[in-house]
């Protein structure tokens, strides 16, 4: 009984760990924390994007294309495509934008692929070279798991959309669409009532669905590496249990890859439709 309650521990211990933000105090409460992590990994992806897209925009080449050209053009002419078919307003920058989108947010749901333990245990490990405690060595290397960055590029989109607004429109035009569209002018109470609540549920419902999916990828991930967690070699179900785990993690790998492919490509959709709804004329 004490061995199961310590087990137990054991594994509660073990996943609050990995879901804790290696953070900052600015101030006093939860709310004056910067998760120093998310914002590492959300830098990094950026320069990843930025590296791999000025490379072969350098090298590219009229003649047979690397397998990296080669793949790199297949997303662009794919995005740029959905533009065309989405968007039906004039503007240079939402193909570029919608590039952007779609392969950050990828590039960021990907660290997800990176087993569970590795970096962490890098992490605890430098700390521990370093002479300090492992046990409060925290990372978390999915910045898209992080509800503050799902948010912020939420509401980026947010104000991308009452700036294309605007400019297709003007700024009264933008305006009076507030009070008379879609019943007219008459129910202006109930046009701006209808607005006000469809301007604030695109950002929460952008940043919830990405949150959503990659914070429950990353825990199923770390529910799976909780099967083997204090195993011993001397007793024959740790080695049933990490047949199984491997035949769960691969399964999950599997099915995550599609997961963060899907779930980038909504994210960036949504963003295209909304800046549309934004340009046209009601």
């Amino acid at each position: 009984m004490a061995s199961e309650e310590a087990g137990s521990a054991n594994m509660t211990e073990y996943i609050q760990h990995h879901l804790h933000h290696l953070q900052l105090s600015v101030g006093d409460g939860a709310f004056m924390k910067i998760n120093l992590d998310t914002l590492f990994f959300t830098a990094l992806t950026g320069l990843i994007f930025l590296f791999l897209f000025l490379r072969i925009a350098r090298k590219a080449t009229t003649g047979v294309p690397g397998k990296l050209q080669c793949a790199i053009e297949m997303v662009v002419l794919f995005v740029d495509g959905l533009v065309k078919e989405t968007f039906h307003g004039n503007s240079k920058i939402i193909a570029p934008l919608a590039i952007t989108i779609f392969c950050l947010v990828f590039l960021m749901n990907f660290m997800d692929m990176i087993p569970v333990d590795f970096l962490p245990w890098l992490w605890g490990s430098g700390h521990a070279l370093a002479g300090h405690d492992p046990a409060h060595a925290y990372l978390r290397v999915v910045p898209t798991a992080d509800f503050n960055t799902t948010l912020g590029m939420a509401l980026t989109v947010f104000l991308l959309i009452q700036y294309v607004g605007i400019k297709h429109k003007g700024l009264v035009g933008f305006f009076k669409e507030w009070f008379t569209a879609p019943f007219g002018k008459y129910a202006f109470p109930a046009n701006l009532l209808l607005r006000i609540i469809e301007e604030c549920v695109r950002p929460v419902s952008l940043s919830l669905r990405l949150f959503g999916n990659m914070y429950a990828g990353e825990l199923i991930f770390i529910l799976i590496a909780v099967m083997t967690l204090g195993a011993g070699l001397a007793h024959v179900s740790t080695y049933l249990l990490g047949f199984g785990q491997f035949i769960a993690g691969f399964a999950w790998t599997a099915f995550h890859i599609l997961v963060i492919t899907l779930q980038a490509f909504i994210f960036m959709t949504l963003t295209i439709v909304y800046l549309s709804m934004a340009a046209e004329h009601h």
